[in-house]
């Protein structure tokens, strides 16, 4: 039993000095840390007097830009496609077998043109046969309507004979009607795009049978995020490039949806553009590019010259000091950022002189040599 208890001991008294020793060492190295990080602040002062490499007047190669007050913008990009600002799809109006084909894809047409014509002889033998009925109930009226202006007869039969006249070319007027239906007719001017369909082909109401499209005039249609829709207005100025035709064109919006598309939260935009001097096509891609925050004066630096952390931000600005120029530490505020830029908001002033090369190793009062300078 003392044997046991002296084990125990042992082993609880070996468990006790390894935490001590694991102590020991971490108290050893935050010293050594809080020692290195005093040794990098002494060397970053003798650094900002001596330069970068330690030898008392060699200043550091730096390149500066000379600010000025500018315009910013900020663009929300999204892919579009090209549409015709007319795009009709013509289709079948009744059931019936196309008979005859009168156009062709590349054709031009004009609105009320017939483009094809499907199988009504039926219809046309019955609207001949209540031609012949109303010849015969036409005559039938008139020598019942003499009679009864010289008061002969009875006025029922002058009016069934007016009754059976007006029925018949009631009736005519509703054949036409439906024989007009089997003329598949181009609603607008354009280009035959597409004919799916051939001689012999039997339709349905509502089949598509020709695509016709007016190009003089085209819209760019483009589906914007729910999440931009305060910012994207009627009448905004948007940049539209084309890949495939490598050119970018400027325009305004001329539609904002209202409709948010509740499957993927988006709203349509669209802009018209003039089709005469370009080249532009159904479907083609586009990418709209939509101005959805301008500032008119206001300081734009490269992204990667700003430093820092959120909480902080600051870059480096060239300062003349004791008849040298030295790096000087300035604080900024940040606005938006589009396209590799920032917009400044507070911190600089107009002819301050931002560092733009050699900033990554800089310390604040370094010397620097300016070796590059654009205006």
């Amino acid at each position: 039993m003392k044997r046991t208890i002296f084990i125990v001991s042992i082993i609880f008294l070996s468990i006790a000095c390894g935490k001590q020793d694991k102590q020991s060492q971490l108290t050893k190295l935050i010293s050594q840390r809080d020692k290195l990080n005093e040794q990098i602040a002494n060397m970053q002062k003798d650094m900002a007097a001596t330069g970068t490499n330690g030898v008392k007047g060699i200043p550091v190669d730096v390149s500066v830009t000379d600010l000025k007050p500018t315009e910013f913008n900020h663009y929300i990009e999204v892919q579009g496609k090209v549409d015709g600002e007319d795009n009709v799809s013509v289709t079948a109006k009744t059931i019936g077998v196309i008979s005859k084909i009168f156009v062709k894809e590349g054709d031009n047409v004009k609105s009320g043109q017939v483009l094809a014509e499907m199988d009504a002889q039926v219809v046309k033998h019955a609207l001949e046969e209540l031609k012949s009925k109303l010849d015969f109930a036409t005559n039938i009226y008139n020598k019942q309507k003499n009679l009864w202006d010289q008061k002969i007869g009875s006025e029922i039969q002058y009016l069934t004979a007016k009754n059976n006249k007006e029925s018949l070319e009631n009736s005519i007027a509703t054949t036409k009607e439906q024989l007009a239906l089997s003329s598949i007719i181009s609603p607008i001017n354009g280009t035959v795009e597409e004919v799916p369909v051939k001689v012999g082909q039997a339709l349905q109401p509502g089949t598509i049978a020709f695509r016709v499209v007016n190009f003089s005039k085209i819209k760019v249609m483009a589906e914007v995020a729910e999440a931009f829709s305060p910012k994207v207005q009627d009448g905004d100025l948007v940049q539209i490039f084309f890949p495939d035709l490598n050119q970018e064109v400027s325009t305004r919006l001329n539609f904002t949806s209202k409709y948010i598309n509740p499957v993927n939260r988006t709203f349509t935009v669209e802009a018209r553009l003039d089709n005469s001097n370009y080249n532009f096509r159904a479907n083609m891609i586009a990418v709209v590019k939509v101005n959805d925050y301008k500032a008119k004066n206001t300081f734009v630096v490269p992204v990667n010259v700003i430093q820092g952390s959120l909480e902080e931000r600051y870059l480096y600005l060239a300062k003349e000091e004791n008849g040298k120029q030295v790096a000087k530490k300035q604080k900024v505020t940040t606005g938006v950022s589009y396209n590799g830029q920032y917009e400044i908001t507070s911190g600089l002033k107009e002819n301050d002189k931002l560092i733009t090369s050699g900033y990554q190793n800089l310390v604040e009062g370094q010397t620097i040599k300016i070796s590059g300078s654009v205006k």
